[in-house]
């Protein structure tokens, strides 16, 4: 065989073998999930590169709803959804919506959608998000303390509130919620003004999940992290990822390819790119039914007293008390990566905030709010991808992590550093595989 002939597998491995690597780990991804991970593997001993093609907390990190979300224990694919969803389609400015031209595109990653919705796989998906929420916002508090930002955590649980839902189904819904195991508590309307005086007295119920968090900057949080990575010799790198070599066992190290023929060697690979994995994973050898959620928020500049997220339980979405205003958030939009932002999909959350807030934001205009779109990666069963890879000894994945990417961030990175030195993770990674599917 030529030189020319050479595969790319070989090809890497002759780049492995005549380079000088600088790092035990390359992990391909710089928001919180790839950022924690870093931590963590620093932490373990590794020495770690991250790479983003464009930095810090460029994606979904950057402008998420905040919310430590460990209440949130029932998977997404739920058979009550059934008879509101073509309400919920026919709505353009409803909380979920799937652009026309891109409804063939999700169709197959709906229908494994709705086969999760049977109740043995509901089930399964339920206890396997149970196990991630159990220890998440202790691990926060961990790294937070870690990396100095431990005002970046707050722990004054949240809010879901009511506004006409019959107390039959409020009760049942709270029901649910302590029958799954989750902190709560059952609160009368002037319960829910009493810890929070700016809501609307048109709330007649709330829960209020006393165990979970949110954080008043997501960006400052992941800028954070990149210092304290850094600070512990952390190399970060912004282009985009074009090519990774498919190693096996045996073989001397990764190679990734980065934009115009850049080469980085290291003994590892983590995948931690959030929505963009879909395509890298394919290079490694595995079809994921990754989707994009396009998720939205408007931050208004106006600040209320809330000491804590509030989210409806009628209306589908969150406000969110931040350093730099309030910000609301909460709709899902199937739309793929490339259909620019729709402001009407963040405008129409102000007039549900001014129903909740009507005296902090009466006069609120949209025109001044921040518009923003983020894509969650989201996988029908509601669970991440974790673990190493059934193919090559050299390769791990940390993605997917839909709606509770900035909840899971911290102990799912605490798995995947036990998982890369072999040791017994704190609990079962098997439902994460990447070969579930």
């Amino acid at each position: 065989m030529t030189n020319h002939e050479l595969t790319d597998q070989d090809k890497a491995s002759q780049a492995c073998a005549a380079s000088t690597r600088n790092a035990d780990i390359t992990v391909i991804g710089a928001g919180v999930i790839g950022l924690a991970n870093a931590i963590a593997l620093q932490q373990a001993g590794f020495s770690v590169r991250v790479i983003d093609k464009q930095g810090v907390a460029a994606g979904a990190s950057f402008g998420n709803a905040g919310h430590f979300a460990t209440e949130q224990v029932f998977p997404l694919a739920d058979p009550a959804m059934l008879l509101k969803l073509p309400g919920m389609l026919l709505d353009p400015l409803g909380p979920f919506r799937i652009q026309p031209r891109y409804f063939l595109k999700a169709l197959p990653w709906f229908m494994r959608f709705l086969a999760n919705m049977l109740p043995a796989r509901r089930a399964h998906n339920s206890a396997a998000i149970k196990a991630l929420n159990q220890k998440s916002i202790h691990a926060w508090q961990q790294l937070v303390r870690e990396c100095g930002c431990s005002e970046l955590l707050k722990l004054q649980g949240s809010l879901l509130v009511f506004e006409q839902t019959p107390f039959i189904e409020v009760e049942r819904v709270y029901q649910g919620y302590r029958d799954a195991g989750v902190a709560v508590k059952l609160l009368s309307g002037d319960e829910v003004r009493t810890l929070e005086p700016d809501l609307s007295p048109n709330i007649n119920h709330g829960l209020w999940f006393t165990q979970v968090g949110h954080t008043p900057d997501p960006a400052e949080l992941c800028h954070r992290l990149a210092t304290q990575f850094e600070k512990l010799g952390g190399e970060l790198v912004i282009g985009e990822v074009t090519r990774l070599a498919h190693v096996g066992k045996g073989e001397q190290c990764v190679s990734v390819c980065v934009g115009e023929g850049v080469n980085y060697q290291s003994d590892k690979l983590l995948l931690s790119a959030g929505a963009w994995s879909k395509p890298l994973a394919q290079q490694l050898g595995f079809k994921v039914p990754l989707e994009t959620e396009r998720g939205y928020h408007l931050m208004m500049p106006q600040q209320s007293r809330l000491q804590r997220p509030v989210a409806s339980f009628e209306r589908k979405f969150i406000i969110t008390p931040m350093n730099r205003g309030t910000c609301l958030a909460g709709t899902v939009e199937f739309g793929g990566l490339k259909a620019p932002l729709v402001e009407a999909r963040a405008d129409c959350l102000l007039p549900h905030a001014k129903a909740l807030l009507p005296d902090v934001l009466a006069s609120a205009k949209t025109s001044q709010g921040e518009r923003w779109m983020g894509f969650r990666p989201s996988l029908p069963d509601s669970l991440p991808v974790l673990g190493a890879s059934p193919k090559s000894d050299k390769i791990f994945f940390a993605f997917g992590h839909q709606h509770l990417g900035l909840t899971w961030a911290a102990f799912s990175a605490q798995l995947m550093a036990e998982t890369i030195k072999g040791e017994k993770t704190q609990v079962d990674i098997t439902p994460y595989r990447i070969d579930r599917f």
